[in-house]
């Protein structure tokens, strides 16, 4: 029977051969490079054939090793257009969120997000960042659900149009500051907003998100004192205790600040939709109210509550329960 299968097993397997001369022209040589002009109908012939080989390799070698292919991992195309919903270790390798600075910079309190060095640059764990990515996903999603005014935070101008995207992408809930933090935002907003402005709307967000924490030790600080979460791509040469919830990741990274900002802001707009969902929801004790108003406009001479003051059982039944203190429960 072995002897059965490894015979199959070596019929499923495509000589060599065949692919010699497409696995040569992936390498690019001074003889035939890899982009070489495709000038007859001979040479995009050979193209053609050396591309249905190569994807055929491809799919044959996918049952024996990794499935992490060119078409399914994330690519940097439409990045900052239409984000991903979700986190992946693929999308984070690719806008080169690993790389983080010189060793010889390292924060102490950066070690455990650490994986290792490289050519003397520090390299981020992704395998640590993807947990903390997705807990600040549900944060961001959470605070969006409950009408909390989020604020992204991007001074350095390749990422001003990111934070002015994401705030774009949440909504009435989201707001951008591209320019420079003005001190005293928070902490002086009587003088800065004026006491009727201050009283009558709400100035001190719920979240706030920064793409270069290290820029913003001003924001940092005032966020501290006003008791303001907050969420920022820490680098290796910054302390992850700057912000409440830290996401190691490579800080000047412009594709890497991207793809970070547009996942949070899609999770804010989910929380959003869920609300509004919610919203236009009718609650069943509120339909089986109107039906009895509707039952008891058109027969005035039937008293539906004579029942339920008769039975007290079949009134409680009908209603939900309630703590002792009367505020319901919490769902």
């Amino acid at each position: 029977m072995l002897s059965h299968h490894a015979g199959n097993l070596a019929k499923r397997c495509i000589p060599v051969k065949q692919f010699a001369r497409s696995l040569y022209r992936l390498s690019a040589t001074e003889d035939e490079p890899a982009n070489k002009r495709l000038e007859t109908a001979q040479d995009w012939t050979e193209f053609q054939m050396d591309r249905i080989q190569r994807t055929t390799l491809i799919k044959l070698m996918e049952q024996y090793g990794s499935t992490q292919t060119r078409e399914n991992t994330w690519t940097l195309r439409d990045s900052l257009r239409r984000p991903p919903a979700e986190a992946t270790l693929s999308a984070l390798l690719a806008t080169g969120a690993h790389f983080g600075h010189a060793a010889s910079i390292m924060n102490p309190n950066f070690m455990p997000y650490a994986y290792g060095v490289r050519a003397g640059i520090t390299i981020i764990d992704m395998d640590r960042t993807l947990p903390l990515l997705r807990r600040a996903v549900n944060l961001v999603r959470s605070v969006a659900h409950n009408r909390g005014q989020i604020v992204f935070v991007g001074t350095r101008p390749d990422i001003r149009p990111v934070v002015e995207k994401a705030a774009r992408r949440v909504g009435r809930q989201g707001y951008h500051v591209g320019e420079r933090w003005l001190p005293g935002t928070l902490t002086n907003k009587f003088q800065m907003f004026g006491e009727d402005t201050v009283t009558k709307n709400k100035v001190v967000p719920d979240l706030v998100i920064l793409l270069n924490p290290l820029a913003n030790m001003n924001a940092i600080r005032e966020c501290a004192v006003e008791h303001v979460p907050t969420i920022g791509i820490i680098d290796s040469n910054a302390d992850p205790r700057l912000v409440m919830y830290p996401i190691p990741a490579n800080d000047e990274s412009t594709r890497t600040a991207e793809l970070i900002a547009g996942i949070l802001s899609v999770a804010a707009r989910e929380g959003v939709a869920i609300r509004q969902q919610a919203l236009h929801t009718p609650d069943l004790w509120e339909i089986d109210e109107r039906m009895k108003k509707t039952i008891q406009a058109d027969l005035p001479d039937i008293d539906l509550d004579a029942d339920e003051e008769s039975s007290p059982d079949s009134r409680s039944q009908r209603r939900p329960p309630q703590k002792p203190d009367g505020h319901g429960w919490d769902y």
